[in-house]
């Protein structure tokens, strides 16, 4: 970047500015770690934790995340003064707030945990006024604890500001102020669709991924019990983050010896699922294309939290959502129909990034002779607790393979984990050039990035395909609305969670440099697969001329009623 001339002094340093939007990233920039509860780059500015502040020239006290870069100013972020100042802050939260940090949920993960830790608090001058636990189990997806709330604000403005959903926001005045959904109902009860974001930025354990870590257990130790488990294709690159790899670094191989290490019978990959989702949703849009549909575009449903959104805030689309099923539903059912000769009862339990998938799995159209198709669902975060409480050394294991016939997938299936990568492997197997330039140059028709909103124009049959790729809730509204003014899409992918799965509510927070590593590391699985495309993968070849001849639509679609509440408890 150009030098524009203008500095700042930071510490007793010069810090050219550069465009940054507030103190606190050129704070950023120059490798120091200001502690924030309320601050994300992408949400607006709060400013009401306070720990950021920094004092200036004038002995004047700004909070950096919403104080603007100025030439000449100096300011000094770590005095007497601010460690005193933080200190008092971090004390009269933690007066307020539970201390039973070996029993939160959160534990280790929690920034007041951290920060605690980090300015020293060994003791409290003030009792502890912390009330009793106030626990909101009602969702399938999150569990809240409102008095280990310390109102940052954070779950708030991604609900309503990214994800466009609006469950919850800030009720009442002065010291009765909560974060709560409408008139105080249950989460399970308000808008909320299960995407979980809310609890991926709170700072303190008030909301939580829903763990059914004890009920997988309990299966795993029932010697009268085959287990069978599938992994998501993001899971890959985002769990071995947590046991020292690299950001990104694909794991698939000790993810399976530590399943199989835990007792689970089988390990199984979601993409051979994703593959059955490739050749359905573009059978369904080539068909819809034939016979001059107007009924377009069609969207993808893969994802369970926007087709409770859609269900929820747009019921009038739901003849555009594509009727296939999830690929964790699709592999599922054909799991469940393999099984079915066995007198030995079977357990499916599927492994997820997304907290939306515990409430797909209970929904009513995926049940079959009174069961579940999968039995639970775990995220990423869940099986971690479950690799540490074994004990296994992750980053020792040697890699294994998934196990036959549903470890066999294409580089199509592995890349549904990020934005854009459902669209490139139906456009790879609806393209009519099957060479390997074509392929390469789909990476650059736009549909791959992490912009939230990216449109390209592909040949096909003669004619041109609009399409769109979405990610984040508020996103896919901003879509919506301009599709209802007029702009025509053949075809539209839509992820609840903003940059698609990879950066899903169930895995391990991450900031957006992290993110894009995910993605990376999704996209350099697929170069590493022998098979690129869905239809070449001899799996399902072998499915469709077998298991699921004469009952694909029993099997691999589903017509959803718009009933987003109806689901069991189970």
């Amino acid at each position: 970047m150009k030098d524009s001339g203008e500095y700042m002094t930071i510490d007793g340093i010069p810090v050219a500015i550069e465009g940054e939007k507030n103190i606190l990233e050129l704070v950023r920039k120059i490798g120091i770690k200001m502690p924030t509860f309320c601050y994300h780059t992408e949400l607006s500015i709060y400013g009401a934790c306070r720990m950021c502040v920094v004092e200036n020239q004038w002995d004047g006290i700004d909070a950096a995340c919403s104080a603007v870069p100025r030439p000449g100013l100096e300011i000094r972020t770590n005095t007497e003064r601010l460690r005193k100042y933080r200190k008092m802050i971090l004390e009269l939260l933690l007066t307020n707030h539970c201390r039973d940090c070996t029993a939160c949920g959160n534990s280790t993960r929690c920034k007041l945990q951290d920060l605690a830790t980090r300015f020293n608090i060994d003791g409290l001058r003030f009792p502890n006024t912390a009330a009793e636990p106030d626990i909101d189990d009602s969702s399938l997806c999150i569990t809240r604890d409102r008095n280990k709330c310390i109102l940052c604000g954070d779950c708030v403005r991604m609900c309503n500001e990214i994800q466009n959903v609006g469950a919850i926001d800030f009720a009442g005045r002065g010291s009765k102020m909560v974060v709560s959904p409408s008139f105080g109902v249950p989460i399970a009860e308000s808008p909320c669709v299960g995407c979980g974001q809310c609890a991926a930025v709170c700072p303190t354990g008030a909301i939580v991924v829903r763990n059914d870590i004890e009920r997988v257990w309990k299966d795993l130790d029932d010697k009268g019990v085959k287990t069978t488990v599938q992994i998501a294709p993001a899971v890959r690159v985002a769990l071995g983050e947590e046991f020292g790899l690299r950001g990104g670094e694909n794991s698939i191989g000790a993810i399976a010896a530590a399943l199989r290490r835990m007792g689970f019978d089988e390990v199984y990959d979601t993409s051979a699922g994703a593959d059955l989702t490739v050749l359905e949703e573009s059978n369904e849009l080539l068909k819809r294309l034939e016979s001059g549909n107007n009924d377009m575009p069609l969207f993808t449903s893969c994802c369970p939290a926007w087709v409770n959104y859609c269900e929820k805030f747009h019921p009038e689309l739901l003849s555009h959502v594509s009727t296939c099923r999830s690929p964790m539903q699709m592999l599922a059912a054909v799991i469940r129909e393999q099984n079915r000769a066995s007198r030995r009862k079977s357990v499916h339990v599927a492994v997820m990034p997304c907290t939306a998938k515990k409430f797909e799995a209970a929904r009513g159209e995926f049940r079959s002779d009174g069961g579940r198709y999968v039995d639970h669902v775990i995220t990423t975060q869940e099986l971690i607790r479950m690799i540490r409480e074994s004990g296994i050394a992750f980053s020792e294991l040697e890699p294994e393979a998934a196990d036959t016939p549903f470890g066999t997938m294409s580089g199509a299936g592995v890349i549904f984990g990020v934005t854009g990568g459902v669209t490139e492997a139906v456009l790879r197997r609806v393209s009519s050039d099957k060479t390997p330039t074509a392929l390469m140059s789909l990476k650059y028709k736009g549909i791959r990035g992490a912009d939230g909103i990216k449109t390209a124009t592909i040949e096909y049959g003669g004619r041109e395909l609009k399409i769109a790729v979405t990610s984040g809730l508020g996103n896919a509204s901003l879509l919506i609305d301009r599709i209802k003014k007029g702009e025509r899409y053949d075809f539209a992918e839509v992820m609840a969670c903003p940059g698609g799965c990879v950066c899903g509510a169930g895995q391990p927070f991450a900031q957006s440099a992290e993110m894009a590593k995910r993605g990376d590391g999704l996209y350099s699985a697929d170069r590493m697969c022998g098979i690129k495309r869905s239809e070449e993968n001899p799996l399902m070849v072998s499915l469709y001329s077998g298991l699921l001849k004469g009952r694909v639509h029993e099997l691999l679609h589903v017509n959803y009623a718009g009933e987003a509440a109806a689901h069991d408890r189970d």
